[in-house]
């Protein structure tokens, strides 16, 4: 092979970074357009709610059926169309770079679109992330093919593509450039970065264009925490790192159940899922959906220990059964919800055991996302960027980098693999060239 000049490394360097502006930019605009779709699917739900509780009975089973029919539909069409969209895509996009699997077909955008949407509007505990960045990644590698680039570049672009997903689902720029190099490619390269911050940079200038510049999460200003904080934080770490554990294996064990149940018509089984979510959302409508209006009441501090706890057990619980259900959507936000929710509990029984140690239980919640994060996904530079551009707090870094500390060592003792491995492993083997 001809070696290229330093003119045409240049060269190629500026064309990539012109290219994932533009893989930005429509990544962007349909994370977006996704996110707009679920909050008024989030507003569809909640009215129909409302008036199904007025019709007693009637109502009742009106509710139930709608989302079993929606969840349903979901499976149906990834089914039928597009078999790669079920879940988070996550697994799929890394099969993809590491050659397992072939890129998705363009059909995959709508069908993980619109079984998005069906699926996470009608109240099932899954995140948008997946879906966007499946999606994201589609459309960098329909781009790079356009363009004729080669299979490297077009890697590289899907890749890129794939963090401005995530950037484009969570306001999160550098969360989602630094994703692609933490946790799909697993190594620095320079060709990558540029494209990956490139790629990232165009989707959330679209995003925040469309729907604002706000972080995604409100949150009173924190002080910077003192020393005394640290065994606290470690403490923290521990606790959400043995959580972390039991989370993976309750994935799993949920879609061990659901492979048991294999006789069974896929679509069956998204019935039984989605009539369970759908008897939820009548006693306790509050508790099923992405999970986004949790966290932030978390973030805010509301609630009884009691009722924490009930709310954490239940998301845990939803969160396994939702994603066993495959249908599209993802694991990040019902993770940050749990993680929320738990840092709350743990920061209200600090405080009334140990006063001295903070003033304000919000902390050890924000520092719990990310730990959380860390013990499932063991990406804990993104985990710690994301909770920070989500809640716009840049004073508990040192609190992350603590509990992340722990919670990277306690399901690596206990010899939890990270999530995403396990899910990887369960695609398909393909055999041929993935870059066709």
């Amino acid at each position: 092979m001809k070696p290229t000049t330093p003119e045409e490394n240049h060269g190629g360097l500026i064309a990539m970074g012109l290219l994932s502006l533009m893989v930005g930019a429509v990544a962007g605009l349909v994370g977006v357009l996704f996110r707009r779709s679920l909050e008024e699917a989030d507003r569809l739900r909640a009215l129909l709610l409302a008036w199904a509780h007025t019709e007693n009975v009637i109502g009742f089973c009106i509710v139930v059926v709608a989302i079993a029919a929606s969840t349903a539909l979901a499976v149906w069409l990834v089914g039928r169309f597009a078999p790669e969209a079920s879940g988070s895509g996550i697994p799929h996009v890394e099969a993809v770079l590491h050659g397992e699997q072939p890129p998705a077909q363009f059909v995959l955008i709508p069908v993980k679109f619109v079984g998005g949407v069906l699926a996470i509007g009608c109240g099932l505990a899954l995140g948008r992330e997946g879906p966007t960045v499946q999606m994201g990644a589609s459309i960098a590698h329909s781009i790079g093919t356009l363009f004729r680039r080669d299979a490297d570049d077009c890697r590289v672009l899907l890749a890129a593509g794939a963090g401005a997903g995530l950037a484009a689902a969570f306001n999160s720029p550098i969360a989602g450039a630094v994703f692609v190099l933490e946790e799909l490619v697993r190594r620095f390269e320079t060709r990558t970065a540029i494209s990956a911050l490139g790629a990232s940079a165009g989707a959330i200038a679209v995003a925040r264009l469309i729907h604002g510049d706000l972080p995604d999460f409100q949150l009173m200003a924190q002080p910077f925490p003192g020393f005394g904080t640290v065994p606290a934080y470690l403490a923290l770490g521990v606790v959400v790192g043995m959580l972390g554990v039991a989370y993976s294996q309750a994935i799993l064990g949920a879609l061990t159940a659901a492979d048991r149940l294999s006789r069974w018509p896929a679509e069956a089984r998204a019935v039984l899922v989605g009539a369970g979510v759908g008897v939820l959302a009548w006693f306790a409508p509050d508790l099923v959906g992405g999970g986004d209006a949790i966290t932030q009441r978390a973030l805010d501090g509301t609630g009884s220990l009691t009722a924490i706890a009930l709310i954490s057990i239940v998301r845990f619980a939803l969160g396994a059964v939702s994603y066993a259900a495959g249908t599209p959507g993802g694991l990040f936000a019902p993770m940050l919800a749990v993680g929320a929710q738990t840092g709350l509990a743990f920061g209200k029984i600090c405080i009334h055991w140990f006063p001295g140690v903070a003033a304000d239980p919000t902390a050890f919640a924000v520092v719990a996302m990310a730990a959380f994060f860390t013990a499932v996904v063991r990406a804990p530079i993104t985990g710690i960027i994301l909770a920070t551009e989500m809640t716009g707090n840049f004073t508990l870094l040192l609190p992350m980098l603590t509990s992340c500390f722990a919670a990277m060592i306690v399901p690596t003792m206990l010899h939890c693999p990270p999530i995403y491995d396990v899910l990887r492993n369960r695609v398909p083997q393909y055999k041929g060239d993935p870059a066709h």
